[in-house]
């Protein structure tokens, strides 16, 4: 039990109380691993995420974190609210929701000043950072020029630059192009050997393999229809089919139209 990080227990959870988002989802995730919820748009997986962040709180079911329940309660306890929001970090879909400040710099020092990090050690995570993720020529412009990759690499250096022990991240790699996408794969790769959890939800099967130990699939019910290794959900055609994460492929050879599914996953995006 002691390496259980996340518990979430028959968790329901509706928008004002009557657009159901998640419909008795149990799921565990333990220290150290990589977990990927998958599943087609309106599954919940981003309101699964926000459950473990502590920012939203199940109608009905428990959700649990470093072994204490998540709820109001528990957060008004201001060192516990300090302890967790020290330990986990969370990337938004939309970098812009958690970009600021006037600078990139000031972005990413933000999170460490308000945790009372010591100037000395701070000035250390932000050349670190801006050296692993090559943004050193952007520290001291506006955010909100910046593209929708380089947003997102700094978002996530926001995060880092706390250095918690969990990264949880939704749809890390939409939008972007394919080199993009490889830095931000690369960064969560080399997140979880440093010892980091990673939690991540997407629904672009070509990181999967990649980003995850553990892969949940959700499905139109709201709920977790099945679990397995990147292997066991990848290869699993009708699976994939059927919830919704690949597409049916038409096309006309003479004078017959052949249909089959298609989920473009090959071994091109590690090149």
């Amino acid at each position: 039990m002691n390496n259980i990080v996340f518990s979430l227990q028959d968790v329901h959870f509706s928008y004002l109380k009557r657009y159901p988002a998640l419909c008795g989802v149990s799921v565990e995730i333990r220290k150290g691993e990589k977990a990927a919820f998958i599943g087609a748009n309106g599954t919940g997986k981003s309101t699964l995420l926000q459950i473990l962040d502590g920012l939203i709180f199940p109608d009905s079911g428990k959700a649990f974190a470093f072994g204490k329940e998540l709820n109001e309660n528990t957060f008004n306890d201001g060192e516990f609210s300090l302890f967790f929001r020290s330990k986990v970090g969370f990337v938004f879909q939309n970098p812009e929701v958690q970009l600021f400040s006037p600078t990139v710099e000031e972005d990413i020092i933000f999170g460490p000043l308000q945790f009372g990090v010591s100037t000395q050690e701070i000035k250390k995570r932000l050349e670190f950072l801006s050296e692993s993720f090559k943004i050193r020529e952007l520290l001291k412009r506006p955010p909100h020029y910046l593209s929708i990759g380089e947003k997102r690499k700094i978002a996530i250096a926001t995060v880092l630059a706390i250095d918690p022990e969990v990264l949880i991240m939704d749809e890390p790699t939409a939008g972007l192009d394919p080199q993009t996408a490889r830095q931000i794969i690369d960064i969560i790769v080399q997140a979880n050997l440093e010892g980091r959890t990673i939690i991540t939800a997407t629904h672009d099967l070509h990181i999967v393999e990649e980003i995850s130990d553990t892969v949940y699939v959700l499905d139109r019910n709201k709920q977790i229809t099945t679990c397995g290794s990147p292997e066991e959900i990848l290869s699993d055609g009708e699976l994939l089919k059927n919830n919704n994460l690949i597409h049916i492929h038409k096309h006309r050879h003479k004078d017959k139209i052949h249909i089959h599914g298609h989920c473009h996953i090959s071994d091109h995006h590690r090149e």
